[in-house]
Protein backbone atom coordinates (compact mmCIF):
# COMPACT_ATOMS: atom_id res chain seq x y z
CA UNK A 1 0.00 0.00 0.00
CA UNK A 2 1.19 3.16 -0.58
CA UNK A 3 -0.28 6.23 1.98
CA UNK A 4 0.39 9.46 2.66
CA UNK A 5 1.20 10.85 5.95
CA UNK A 6 0.35 14.78 7.17
CA UNK A 7 1.81 15.38 10.05
CA UNK A 8 4.86 12.39 9.25
CA UNK A 9 7.36 14.71 11.53
CA UNK A 10 5.14 14.79 14.46
CA UNK A 11 5.70 12.48 17.28
CA UNK A 12 2.76 10.31 16.23
CA UNK A 13 3.78 10.94 12.79
CA UNK A 14 7.16 9.52 13.05
CA UNK A 15 6.73 6.04 14.87
CA UNK A 16 3.65 5.76 11.95
CA UNK A 17 5.87 6.16 8.96
CA UNK A 18 8.56 4.08 10.90
CA UNK A 19 6.19 1.23 11.61
CA UNK A 20 4.49 1.51 8.05
CA UNK A 21 7.99 0.81 6.12
CA UNK A 22 8.42 -2.09 8.33
CA UNK A 23 5.27 -3.42 7.73
CA UNK A 24 6.25 -3.22 3.75
CA UNK A 25 3.86 0.00 2.74
CA UNK A 26 5.56 2.73 0.64
CA UNK A 27 5.11 5.83 2.15
CA UNK A 28 4.92 9.16 1.06
CA UNK A 29 5.98 11.53 4.54
CA UNK A 30 4.42 15.47 3.34
CA UNK A 31 6.92 17.87 5.67
CA UNK A 32 6.71 21.65 5.56
CA UNK A 33 10.93 20.81 6.66
CA UNK A 34 12.11 17.80 4.25
CA UNK A 35 15.03 17.73 6.70
CA UNK A 36 13.17 16.37 9.40
CA UNK A 37 12.46 13.43 7.96
CA UNK A 38 14.72 10.75 8.24
CA UNK A 39 15.72 8.91 5.36
CA UNK A 40 15.10 5.84 4.60
CA UNK A 41 14.04 3.02 2.26
CA UNK A 42 10.73 3.26 1.29
CA UNK A 43 9.74 7.26 2.02
CA UNK A 44 9.28 9.55 -0.42
CA UNK A 45 9.30 13.41 0.97
CA UNK A 46 6.67 15.80 -0.49
CA UNK A 47 7.25 19.54 0.34
CA UNK A 48 4.68 21.74 1.31
CA UNK A 49 2.06 23.04 4.10
CA UNK A 50 -0.90 21.60 4.59
CA UNK A 51 -2.93 24.69 6.37
CA UNK A 52 -1.91 26.97 3.09
CA UNK A 53 -2.51 23.59 0.57
CA UNK A 54 0.83 24.00 -0.75
CA UNK A 55 2.23 20.50 -1.88
CA UNK A 56 -1.20 18.47 -0.66
CA UNK A 57 -2.20 17.26 -3.95
CA UNK A 58 1.16 16.62 -4.81
CA UNK A 59 1.26 13.95 -1.82
CA UNK A 60 -2.02 12.56 -2.39
CA UNK A 61 -1.99 11.69 -6.28
CA UNK A 62 -1.09 8.23 -7.19
CA UNK A 63 -1.73 6.50 -3.68
CA UNK A 64 -4.17 3.91 -1.73
CA UNK A 65 -4.87 5.80 1.80
CA UNK A 66 -3.75 8.88 3.37
CA UNK A 67 -3.22 9.22 7.24
CA UNK A 68 -3.69 12.37 9.26
CA UNK A 69 -1.80 12.41 12.45
CA UNK A 70 -1.64 16.38 12.45
CA UNK A 71 -1.59 18.34 15.81
CA UNK A 72 -2.21 21.65 17.45
CA UNK A 73 0.98 23.09 18.57
CA UNK A 74 1.12 26.51 20.87
CA UNK A 75 2.18 28.80 18.23
CA UNK A 76 -0.19 28.04 15.31
CA UNK A 77 -3.23 28.90 14.13
CA UNK A 78 -6.41 27.34 16.40
CA UNK A 79 -8.14 26.01 12.97
CA UNK A 80 -5.44 23.86 11.52
CA UNK A 81 -7.45 20.58 11.74
CA UNK A 82 -10.30 22.28 9.88
CA UNK A 83 -8.70 24.05 7.12
CA UNK A 84 -5.76 21.69 6.49
CA UNK A 85 -8.14 19.00 6.43
CA UNK A 86 -10.37 20.40 4.13
CA UNK A 87 -7.30 20.90 1.76
CA UNK A 88 -6.85 17.15 1.98
CA UNK A 89 -10.13 16.07 1.50
CA UNK A 90 -10.35 18.26 -1.60
CA UNK A 91 -7.22 16.65 -2.96
CA UNK A 92 -8.47 12.95 -2.27
CA UNK A 93 -11.81 14.01 -3.82
CA UNK A 94 -9.55 15.74 -7.15
CA UNK A 95 -7.37 12.18 -7.76
CA UNK A 96 -9.97 9.33 -6.48
CA UNK A 97 -8.19 8.82 -3.45
CA UNK A 98 -10.91 7.16 -1.00
CA UNK A 99 -9.40 5.67 2.04
CA UNK A 100 -8.82 8.50 4.88
CA UNK A 101 -7.84 7.86 8.63
CA UNK A 102 -7.40 11.13 11.00
CA UNK A 103 -6.64 11.39 14.35
CA UNK A 104 -8.78 13.32 17.21
CA UNK A 105 -8.71 13.70 20.84
CA UNK A 106 -11.11 11.47 22.33
CA UNK A 107 -12.84 14.35 23.50
CA UNK A 108 -14.49 14.39 20.24
CA UNK A 109 -17.94 12.82 21.47
CA UNK A 110 -20.19 10.71 19.15
CA UNK A 111 -24.21 11.81 19.21
CA UNK A 112 -25.56 9.07 22.30
CA UNK A 113 -22.38 7.85 23.53
CA UNK A 114 -21.90 6.90 26.31
CA UNK A 115 -19.25 8.21 28.65
CA UNK A 116 -17.41 7.60 31.75
CA UNK A 117 -17.53 9.52 34.70
CA UNK A 118 -13.58 10.00 34.49
CA UNK A 119 -13.99 10.66 30.30
CA UNK A 120 -16.79 13.71 31.59
CA UNK A 121 -13.66 15.18 33.86
CA UNK A 122 -11.70 15.39 31.16
CA UNK A 123 -14.59 16.63 28.55
CA UNK A 124 -15.14 19.38 31.17
CA UNK A 125 -11.28 20.25 31.27
CA UNK A 126 -10.57 20.37 27.62
CA UNK A 127 -13.70 22.80 27.43
CA UNK A 128 -12.18 24.78 30.28
CA UNK A 129 -8.08 24.63 29.16
CA UNK A 130 -8.42 23.78 25.32
CA UNK A 131 -11.66 25.05 23.50
CA UNK A 132 -10.27 25.89 20.64
CA UNK A 133 -8.49 22.74 20.20
CA UNK A 134 -11.58 20.65 21.05
CA UNK A 135 -13.70 22.74 18.44
CA UNK A 136 -11.25 22.21 15.82
CA UNK A 137 -11.28 18.91 15.86
CA UNK A 138 -15.10 18.36 15.89
CA UNK A 139 -15.15 21.14 12.70
CA UNK A 140 -12.74 18.64 11.18
CA UNK A 141 -14.55 15.19 11.90
CA UNK A 142 -18.15 16.92 10.82
CA UNK A 143 -16.00 17.76 7.70
CA UNK A 144 -14.48 14.35 6.88
CA UNK A 145 -18.45 12.61 8.46
CA UNK A 146 -19.80 14.43 5.53
CA UNK A 147 -17.73 13.25 2.36
CA UNK A 148 -18.24 10.39 0.66
CA UNK A 149 -14.71 8.58 1.54
CA UNK A 150 -13.77 5.98 3.27
CA UNK A 151 -13.29 7.43 6.84
CA UNK A 152 -12.18 6.67 10.00
CA UNK A 153 -11.75 8.52 12.93
CA UNK A 154 -9.53 7.28 15.66
CA UNK A 155 -9.99 9.33 18.78
CA UNK A 156 -6.93 8.79 21.36
CA UNK A 157 -6.71 10.34 25.19
CA UNK A 158 -3.76 12.00 26.30
CA UNK A 159 -0.51 10.62 23.55
CA UNK A 160 2.61 9.63 25.29
CA UNK A 161 6.07 9.18 23.58
CA UNK A 162 8.02 5.54 23.98
CA UNK A 163 7.97 2.22 22.56
CA UNK A 164 4.32 1.19 23.89
CA UNK A 165 3.56 -1.90 24.60
CA UNK A 166 3.04 -3.57 21.23
CA UNK A 167 -0.60 -4.03 21.70
CA UNK A 168 -3.98 -1.64 22.49
CA UNK A 169 -7.63 -1.91 22.86
CA UNK A 170 -10.17 -0.44 20.32
CA UNK A 171 -13.54 0.16 19.30
CA UNK A 172 -16.09 1.39 21.72
CA UNK A 173 -14.13 1.58 24.92
CA UNK A 174 -14.15 3.97 28.00
CA UNK A 175 -11.49 6.13 28.17
CA UNK A 176 -11.12 8.40 31.36
CA UNK A 177 -7.97 10.42 32.73
CA UNK A 178 -5.42 7.51 31.18
CA UNK A 179 -2.70 7.84 28.44
CA UNK A 180 -1.66 5.57 25.22
CA UNK A 181 1.43 5.79 23.51
CA UNK A 182 2.09 6.95 20.22
CA UNK A 183 3.66 3.94 19.15
CA UNK A 184 0.62 2.03 20.33
CA UNK A 185 -1.92 4.64 18.32
CA UNK A 186 0.38 4.17 15.21
CA UNK A 187 -0.33 0.42 15.21
CA UNK A 188 -3.90 0.96 15.34
CA UNK A 189 -4.26 3.35 12.62
CA UNK A 190 -1.82 0.79 10.28
CA UNK A 191 -3.71 -2.59 11.23
CA UNK A 192 -7.64 -0.04 10.42
CA UNK A 193 -6.03 0.94 6.83
CA UNK A 194 -4.82 -2.97 6.19
CA UNK A 195 -7.96 -4.91 8.01
CA UNK A 196 -10.42 -1.76 6.27
CA UNK A 197 -11.38 -2.10 9.84
CA UNK A 198 -13.89 0.76 11.39
CA UNK A 199 -14.75 2.11 8.20
CA UNK A 200 -17.39 5.12 8.52
CA UNK A 201 -16.95 4.98 12.50
CA UNK A 202 -15.11 6.63 15.39
CA UNK A 203 -13.25 4.10 17.50
CA UNK A 204 -11.68 4.57 20.61
CA UNK A 205 -8.16 3.34 21.34
CA UNK A 206 -6.41 2.86 24.55
CA UNK A 207 -3.46 0.88 26.34
CA UNK A 208 -4.35 -2.59 26.76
Amino acid sequence: MRVTVFGATGRTGRPLVEQAVERGHEVVAFARSPGDVEPRDGVTVVEGDAYTGTGVSEAVADNDAVVSVLGQTGDGPDDLLTVAGDHVLGAMTEHGVDRFVTLVGAGVREAGESVSLSGRVMGTLLKLAARSVLTDAEDHVERVRATDLDWTVVRAPRLVDGEGTGDYRAGDVALGLESVARADVARFILDCLEGDLYVHAMPKVGSA
